[in-house]
């Protein structure tokens, strides 16, 4: 049964094309998928996350369980408020889900985790949780809302009272704080998002989220939906679970090693499978396409290089860049910049250029691209 979030009724009001997403009836645009893009570029835009998970954990021993739980240290997390990117991993080192850690305070911890994989994740997390005594709490009476883009903040800003306003003023990236609405309702701000660009998430009391989602209309912001997610998070190099990663995929392979602390002392699930894919050499690598000829890649695309074949993971067309993107998982080995790379379009063999991404970084195109 498809599910729905607090803000559906908003979201079909606002003429919103809705599709299934995750099992989950979310807006795809309200209109224009490349309008939203380019706003959440240059002004600021809010998509539904209500769909995401949102997970407390509590127990004395609740830091030594995240210690063995994810792939990057939670050690690193020494401020109430602040936050870590990271992955659980199986014994095979395959990548089960990413997610976001909040440190809260002592024996207290927030995960935010993704929509698509929140029974398998659960089952995970409690499976495990037992051994060190942690109580895992789902919130489901909690709506989210992701606002984006450089004017974002000062926007976020004008719906707080003025103590909300300085505290969160002073976030710095990857960090939360406690808020206060000017109507009186307590909101959980992250300076987090999933673009590029700059902003917060929101939690927001499920009863009251409609009433925030149109005081932010009411400032200004305008919602975007799933597509203009999907373009801005790959401009910005960011991984999708699912498409781009999943437990067949190490973070090796995935692009994500800068979230993998193989720090001395820790053990966690899926250490011994990265280190002897560390010690033996990665097999894969992922790396960043761009098509200079018109026409779009594909998921699910035949990549042909030097040394050997691939396939294209997320693939689309960059309203920023005005030209086809990729994320692309290849055999290891050196390609450089000029190397024979191209892909199968419908039997053609098409050349695209090999990149560092983040495509994208603060709403322009990076070196070379």
């Amino acid at each position: 049964m498809t599910q729905k979030t607090i803000l559906n009724d908003t979201h079909r009001s606002l003429g919103a094309k809705m599709v299934d997403f995750g099992g989950w009836d979310m807006p795809l645009h309200y209109g224009s998928q490349v309008d939203e893009h380019h706003l959440v570029r240059s002004d600021a835009g809010m998509f539904d996350v209500s769909h995401m998970t949102v997970v407390d954990l509590r127990g004395e021993r609740v830091r030594d369980f995240l210690r063995n739980l994810v792939a990057n240290s939670v050690d690193k997390l020494k401020a109430p408020g602040k936050a870590l990117y990271t992955a659980m991993l199986n014994p095979q080192g395959g990548v089960v889900d990413d997610l976001i850690v909040y440190y809260m305070g002592e024996g207290f911890y927030r995960l935010v985790v993704n929509a698509a994989t929140r029974e398998k994740d659960l089952q995970w997390i409690n499976a495990a949780a037992g051994a060190f005594g942690v109580d895992v709490a789902e919130r489901p009476e909690f709506g989210m809302v992701a606002v984006q883009g450089p004017t974002a903040r000062e926007r976020v800003a004008s719906l707080l009272d003025a103590a909300s306003v300085e505290k969160v003023g002073k976030l710095t990236r990857f960090a939360a704080a406690d808020a206060m609405s000017k109507d009186g309702v307590p909101l959980f701000v992250a300076r987090t998002g999933y673009t590029g660009e700059d902003g917060y998430e929101i939690l927001v009391p499920e009863a009251q989220a409609v009433a925030f989602w149109n005081a932010l209309l009411a400032a200004g912001v305008k919602p975007a939906g799933l597509g203009a997610r999907d373009t801005l998070r790959l401009e910005a190099g960011m991984n999708l679970y699912g498409q781009d990663m999943d437990d067949t995929v190490t973070p090796f392979e995935a692009g994500l090693a800068w979230t993998v602390a193989l720090d001395e002392g820790r053990d966690f699930t899926g250490r011994a499978a990265l280190e002897a894919q560390k010690s033996s050499g990665v097999p894969r690598q992922m790396i960043g396409l761009v098509m200079d000829e018109k026409g779009v890649l594909r998921h699910g695309q035949k990549v042909l290089t030097p040394n050997g074949e691939g396939e294209i993971l997320s693939g689309t067309f960059s309203p920023t860049l005005g030209k086809a993107i990729a994320f692309a998982r290849v055999p290891a080995g050196e390609l450089s910049a000029d190397a024979q790379v191209r892909v199968d379009i419908r039997g053609r063999e098409v050349p695209v250029r090999v990149v560092k991404f983040p495509f994208v970084r603060e709403g322009k195109a990076q070196p070379g691209i």
